[in-house]
């Protein structure tokens, strides 16, 4: 008896079937070809291709510069505190709409003593890290957004900023 049951337990498994397989494969490539053809004739993305061809635009033609004027800040030196004798060297511009130069000009002392005071009470190992360039661009642009107004800064260029 124990040969028969044994006998039994040897027998051949079905193969599996390779259909859930190929059927993968081809819609894998049908749906594929599909977004090809998609995205390439723009029923996707037809606004970028509506605009390029009823402007007339060449792929290599640039677009015409924006408005805009920089107001350049006089340069900041500033003594970093429980630093010891540690200085900041800063020196930046001012990315303006041309129509609001004159109002961002007026309010230059204002943004002056605003950075001055937020560099000063910035600590010195942020000021060390490799990525603090960005976050401090990112809060000195927004306290002078808040003393400018809306709209009247577009960006803040850091021409020097040197730690000695």
């Amino acid at each position: 008896m124990a040969v028969a049951e044994d006998a039994g337990a040897e027998a051949p498994q079905p193969k599996k079937s390779k259909l859930p397989f190929l059927i993968g494969v081809v819609l894998m490539l049908l749906l594929g070809g599909g977004g090809f053809y998609a995205v390439y004739s723009g029923k996707v993305l037809p606004h970028a291709a509506k605009e390029d061809a009823a402007s007339g635009h060449d792929a290599h033609e640039a677009d015409p510069l924006p408005d805009i004027a920089y107001v350049p800040l006089e340069p900041l030196t500033i003594s970093l505190k429980d630093a010891g004798a540690r200085h900041l060297r800063f020196v930046a511009q001012l990315e303006v709409p041309k129509a609001y130069e004159a109002d961002v000009e007026h309010l230059k002392p204002r943004v002056m003593d605003v950075l001055n005071g937020y560099l000063r009470a910035v600590d010195v190992h942020l000021l060390e890290e490799p990525t603090a360039m960005m976050r401090l661009r990112a809060q000195m642009l927004r306290r002078i957004r808040l003393v400018a107004g809306d709209g009247r800064v577009r960006d803040l260029l850091i021409i020097e900023f040197v730690l000695n």
